[in-house]
């Protein structure tokens, strides 16, 4: 598999926080999102890899094991679960060929083997200074240190799942069937509720839903990573939303009333005072996007009206534009 530069991908340097991360992941993926670019396959792959690399560089496990692995990552990861679902590392042990260092001189290459939490007892004693490193990519023995000890129990790991939902859906808030993989092969399906507020990469935790523990440990948790498809009617930022609503041109001159739309389906009155200039904008107080974690708060909906002319004139009416720019002209003079 080619190797991807994930934070090229993103556009981001390597000490890049969380937030910035996050920000360059929206960003793009509303750029390349296959709704935005309709039969562009371009688009479409690079929608791909923005997503993949977000994914494994807004987990902090998965990017520790990126930054320290390079494109042998995947190839780890892939051991691991071998590992976990029965083999034995010793007769399965993960080829370190070609792993270059990354502290090293320039185009230096090491050799490396595996190396056992006991054999790291035996030098720096139980509590050794590579434990959380060694722990994260490697786990404990089954046995403890010398086979004396009765193992411990370990946590599952957590996992990713990313969605699709409509604006409507993040607005109002949906549910989804999620199909989760079993140690035996099997397939065990949930029903995920997602919160009103979502956007572009927001991280839903569904508790005690990722693998199962090990020697009695408590299972992960299962994370749904959303990605919301844009609406022509809408903008979004953020929480607050604007929207372009049309008023025939005398509803502006005389005053009247005009509907708006919301992502929901419905639509509010919105009184239009006489004399409202084309393009003003007007605000709807707690009419836009729920806040995340917070349904009862929502942002603001900004509407622009304009005026809507008409295509045809009767020969009346005609009669009487005339006569209103003649009288408008004037009173200007």
């Amino acid at each position: 598999m080619e190797f991807q530069d994930y934070y090229g991908l993103l556009g981001v340097p390597k000490t890049a926080s969380d937030k910035e991360i996050r920000s360059a992941y929206r960003k793009l993926a509303r750029k390349y999102h296959p709704d935005v670019n309709p039969g562009n396959p371009e688009a479409e792959t690079r929608f791909k890899q923005v997503t993949e690399a977000y994914e494994v560089l807004s987990d902090p496990e998965k990017r520790k094991k990126y930054d320290q692995l390079g494109a042998r990552w995947k190839d780890y990861e892939a051991w691991q679960h071998a590992k976990a679902a029965g083999a034995q590392p010793q007769d399965q042990p993960f080829d370190w060929s070609g792993f270059v260092s990354r502290g090293g001189p320039r185009g230096a290459r090491y050799e490396y083997r595996s190396v056992t939490p006991e054999e790291l007892q035996d030098q720096f004693g139980e509590e050794h200074i590579f434990s959380d490193f060694f722990e994260t990519f490697f786990g404990r023995g089954e046995g403890g240190a010398r086979g004396d000890r009765a193992a411990r129990p370990r946590r599952g790991n957590d996992l990713e799942n990313v969605t699709e939902v409509s604006l409507a859906e993040a607005y109002r808030g949906a549910t989804r069937l999620v199909d989760l993989p079993q140690p035996d092969g099997q397939t065990r399906r949930i029903e995920v509720k997602i919160p009103p507020g979502v956007d572009n990469g927001s991280r839903v935790r569904i508790a005690g839903q990722g693998a199962p523990g090990r020697s009695g440990g408590p299972p992960g948790d299962l994370y749904l990573v959303t990605l919301v498809r844009p609406d022509p009617r809408f903008e979004r930022h953020g929480d607050e939303l604007r929207t372009r609503v049309t008023a025939p041109f005398p509803t502006l001159l005389l005053g009247g009333e005009v509907r708006v739309p919301i992502p929901d389906g419905r639509s509010l009155a919105l009184r239009i005072p006489a004399g409202t200039q084309d393009g003003r904008v007007f605000r709807l107080r707690g009419q836009g996007m729920p806040h995340l974690g917070q349904a009862d708060v929502r942002g603001d909906l900004h509407a622009e009206v304009h005026a809507r002319l008409p295509e045809r004139l009767t020969a009346r009416q005609r009669e009487l534009v005339e006569e209103f720019a003649r009288t408008s002209t004037e009173v200007a003079a």
